[in-house]
């Protein structure tokens, strides 16, 4: 009897010990917060007061830093991280570059973070400034800073972190083209990003570090090559594409997503969704499980009171660049949307020119801007920021791709498709010229479509720019959803449009007849 008791004792402890050997981890994560210290509309852009008030908003850093509490709240161990691109999107950036989200992600607890490529948009001045304000460490693998003497001593490739009695091995990782995407200057060299990660992976295992999470602005697509093509890799927690994993509606795969055993994540962006990943590893450091997904920041979720007080004085400033003279106009610019959705008008050519103009030294050959996203004109005279942040008031940004000469016609197609209705899709463009006949049937209205004056090949590959709405399939674009090299982040289209009209003394505004109405 009694060896029978010593022998349940022992298979009792041994049980014990195995279960001890288990850890369990939640990783809480973000990404492309893109400056949203405000709360958010469904579209993405900026949601009034009353809007607010009334439930219809989402995000914001009041409610984000309130789900963030709750889920800490929620286990005995966890890490809170971020996927980059912290930086650009709303006026809050423009003011007060990295300041801010220094601030509120340091109030958050946030643990790591990675360089997104907008963290580079204002060189690597402003990032340094950023990273000397934050209290937790910002990471780069794939690229060779050793050049950039503000960056060489500061930003690392990987960082090893104790939570709950282990060690976490965190590596950072930026998309490689970020010399195209932004200006990190030209002392920064950026590498591969699967040898870059399991070079830092092989430097932490020998370290003996044997639970591994890459911070990826890289992308859902990288991210799977990445995971594919490393081993010793555990959870990638993602960014860059802005891609909504989970089972909702919208959702562009599993969360986690499983490549090669690796747990992939990634939370949408502008702080609508927290992610939470809960992870248990075996004493090798091995997955064993995971589950989670995005949490939706909405109305559900209160506002802490100190944190909305903070950034309602942090907006206060902003009236001052929404007063700023950016620039002057010879004449009145018409966007008034009975001309602009119904035939070329000066303010869509000027959005469409300036689209162009900036992203035509990267293989871009049109620019298609949709008339409803242009809301007001502007009068003759001094233009204040705020005039064209109420003529472009969406927060939109620039989207490049790549479609076929038969795809612009289709897109065409349906730009001119409700023109009747005022709708607006109606295309303002530049690069290229075209006739509308209203009088025919929906489909068939589009002729004599001129790419650079020369006719358009229905087979030839074209380069594209719009705006990230259109580019996702708003009204009605679904054609340019699956457009091959696709950026959606650039810069916002706002900026974009001032920084134009202040190119060259006052702004004369124009019609050229790119679009014909027969």
């Amino acid at each position: 009897m009694t060896r029978t008791l010593m022998s349940g004792a022992a298979v009792l402890a041994l049980m014990a010990s195995a279960a001890q050997a288990d850890y369990s981890l939640t990783i809480l994560h973000t990404n492309d917060f893109h400056a949203r210290f405000e709360p958010i509309s469904k579209y993405d852009s900026g949601c009034s007061s009353e809007d607010n008030d009334e439930g219809k908003c989402f995000g914001g850093s009041a409610r984000l830093i309130t789900a963030i509490n709750e889920a800490k709240a929620r286990t005995n161990n966890h890490i809170l991280v971020d996927g980059g691109d912290q930086f650009q999107g709303t006026l809050f950036y423009t003011y007060y570059k990295g300041k801010l989200a220094a601030e509120m992600m340091n109030l958050m607890g946030y643990d790591a973070m990675t360089v997104g490529n907008h963290e580079f948009d204002d060189g690597p001045e402003v990032l340094r400034g950023f990273m000397d304000a934050v209290e937790f460490p910002v990471l780069m693998s794939n690229a060779d800073v050793s050049g950039e003497p503000l960056l060489a001593d500061a930003l690392m490739k990987s960082t090893v972190i104790e939570r709950g009695g282990e060690k976490l091995g965190l590596i950072g990782l930026t998309p490689q083209d970020t010399d195209e995407l932004a200006s990190p200057g030209d002392n920064i060299i950026f590498t591969d990003p699967s040898d870059a990660v399991q070079g830092e992976v092989d430097k932490l295992t020998e370290m003996g570090v044997n639970k591994i999470i890459v911070l990826s602005h890289s992308g859902y697509g990288v991210d799977q090559t990445v995971a594919a093509n490393t081993t010793g890799v555990d959870v990638i927690v993602g960014g860059h594409s802005n891609t909504l994993l989970g089972e909702m509606d919208g959702a562009a795969g599993a969360y986690p997503t499983v490549v090669n055993g690796v747990q992939i994540v990634q939370a949408y962006a502008y702080g609508k969704y927290l992610g939470e990943l809960n992870v248990t590893f075996n004493d090798a450091g091995e997955v064993i499980s995971a589950s989670g997904g995005p949490l939706l920041i909405d109305a559900a979720v209160a506002e802490d009171g100190d944190v909305k007080a903070r950034i309602a004085e942090a907006a206060a400033p902003l009236d001052e660049i929404r007063n700023k003279v950016v620039a002057e106009a010879a004449e009145a610019i018409e966007g008034n949307r009975d001309v602009c959705r119904a035939m070329e008008c000066s303010m869509g050519n000027l959005v469409a020119d300036a689209m162009l103009d900036r992203v035509k030294d990267q293989g871009i050959d049109v620019a298609i801007a949709n008339s409803g996203g242009l809301r007001a004109s502007i009068d003759a005279g001094e233009v204040t920021m705020g005039e064209v942040l109420t003529v472009l008031p969406f927060q939109n940004t620039l989207s490049t791709f790549q479609i076929t000469g038969a795809t612009l016609v289709e897109a065409l197609e349906n730009g001119v498709s409700q023109i009747e209705e005022g709708a607006g899709r109606f295309p303002q463009v530049a690069g290229m010229t075209f006739t509308v006949d209203p009088s025919a049937e929906p489909g068939s209205r589009i002729s004599d479509v001129m790419v650079g004056g020369t006719p358009v090949e229905m087979d030839k590959l074209y380069g594209a720019v719009s705006n990230n709405y259109v580019r996702n399939g708003g009204d009605g674009y679904a054609m340019f959803k699956d457009a091959q090299n696709a950026y959606d982040f650039g810069p916002d289209l706002a900026d974009v449009t001032a920084e134009y009209l202040a190119k060259e003394g006052p702004y004369q505004p124009y019609t050229d007849g790119r679009i014909t109405m027969k």
